[in-house]
């Protein structure tokens, strides 16, 4: 069941709950000191190639508008593919490390923060609400942590059961296909809409803006490109909507086995009473898993095959991740804490096993993971507060616009 006390959990002394802090704050301070410029060479080159790929592939679906039918099809068809690895890219190396503030040290204001916005349906404001603020700093906190399921899904045994469940292995399908969307919803926090407790202002602005992205990304994607197709438009429009597809579907999938593995585990609100700086990093090791892969698969992750590394640093470079996992995994061995990893299908087959098993009561299925001597229950997706904790000033800025 879930944990109430991390260090209780991982039989460790305060002193040596401490000791993890200060052994993982040097990391964190030796990689800062020694950013540079072979970090944002990285990062440039990599943005420099991803926007080649979706010009190419935009400029191949136009081009090919005149050419015989055995030859445009196949050249749609590649750049329909082109153009949804370009999607990925952007997405997970780029779009999302970028605006966890990891490259704000470079001083770009145009690789920064608080300027990028993403090719995708949730507006950049939300997502860095709702995924830098709230999940990095709750992570896998039943009742604080929306991502646990995201509102559609129960990932927990402590998550009340109800009839609705039994469709989960179709909710999950369904957010997969159509992920960028159910994420553009998340910061709304629909439990809370359902309850009464959401500000009406808020909402109605957060559907505003989110409106206007989706509308946005919906003609450039459906409307624009299409059109400038000519009388193809319909090959176009199906190449856009497959490279939206495999984007939709590679996010689900890295995004799902680096939280709901087997070693992922799941922590109560006690644990953040009085939580240091030392039991956050512990809390991370613990509600997070890492994927194996070479480095084609780190880099279309956007690195996330290090989850553990990014979780506790969330706001270092991704391009370290592969150097500080070898430190972070020294670590675990010496205080004998989990470092949960395997390859990429076998996490995903952990996963896919707990959303059918948790679509029914808990008295039908037997709990695969390990024994933490808490029994609680909460209900799925309780409104957490915010203002529990001070923000850590890591986890990336965020803020309410007007």
């Amino acid at each position: 069941m879930a944990i109430s006390d991390v260090a209780a959990y991982a039989h460790l002394t305060p002193e040596e709950v401490e000791q993890i802090g200060r052994e993982l704050d040097a990391i964190r301070t030796e990689i800062e000191e020694s950013r540079g410029a072979a970090d944002a060479l990285y990062i440039r080159r990599v943005i420099r190639a991803q926007r080649w790929m979706a010009a190419s592939a935009r400029i191949g679906m136009i081009v090919s508008s005149p050419m015989d039918k055995r030859v445009r099809r196949p050249v749609v068809a590649a750049s329909g593919v082109m153009l949804g690895l370009a999607k990925i890219l952007e997405n997970m190396e780029i779009g999302h490390n970028v605006m966890h503030g990891q490259w704000d040290w470079m001083n770009d204001p145009e690789i920064h923060s608080s300027t990028w916005e993403w090719d995708t349906g949730q507006p950049a404001e939300q997502w860095k609400h709702s995924h830098n603020y709230i999940h990095h700093q709750f992570t896998n906190v039943l009742g604080y942590d929306n991502d646990i399921g995201y509102g559609v899904l129960r990932m927990a045994r402590e998550q009340k059961w109800s009839p609705a469940h039994l469709g989960q292995p179709v909710y999950n399908a369904l957010l997969a296909l159509l992920f960028q969307w159910g994420v553009a919803l998340h910061d709304l926090d629909l439990e809370a809409i359902r309850k009464g407790e959401k500000d009406p202002k808020e909402m109605k602005r957060q559907l505003r803006q989110i409106a206007e992205k989706g509308r946005n990304q919906f003609l450039k994607d459906y409307v624009l490109y299409p059109a400038l197709s000519g009388k193809h438009w319909k090959d176009t429009l199906k190449a856009n909507a497959t490279a939206n597809l495999m984007r939709n579907v590679w996010a689900y999938l890295i995004i799902f086995c680096g939280h709901f593995p087997d070693g992922a585990l799941h922590f109560t609100e006690e644990e953040l009473e009085d939580e240091t700086r030392a039991e956050w990093y512990l809390r991370q090791i613990y509600a997070t898993a890492n994927f194996e892969g070479g480095p084609l698969l780190h880099l279309m992750s956007g690195n996330l095959g290090y989850q553990i590394e990014h979780h506790v640093f969330p706001d270092l470079p991704s391009n370290r991740y592969s150097q500080i996992s070898g430190r972070i995994r020294a670590l675990c061995e010496k205080y004998d804490i989990p470092y949960t990893s395997g390859p990429l299908h076998r996490q995903y087959g952990q996963v896919l096993r707990t959303v059918m098993k948790l679509s029914l009561p808990n008295h039908m299925t037997k709990d695969d993971r390990p024994p933490t001597g808490d029994d609680v229950e909460v209900a799925h997706g309780r409104i957490r507060h915010e203002d529990r904790q001070v923000r850590r000033t890591e986890l990336g800025a965020w803020s309410r616009t007007g």
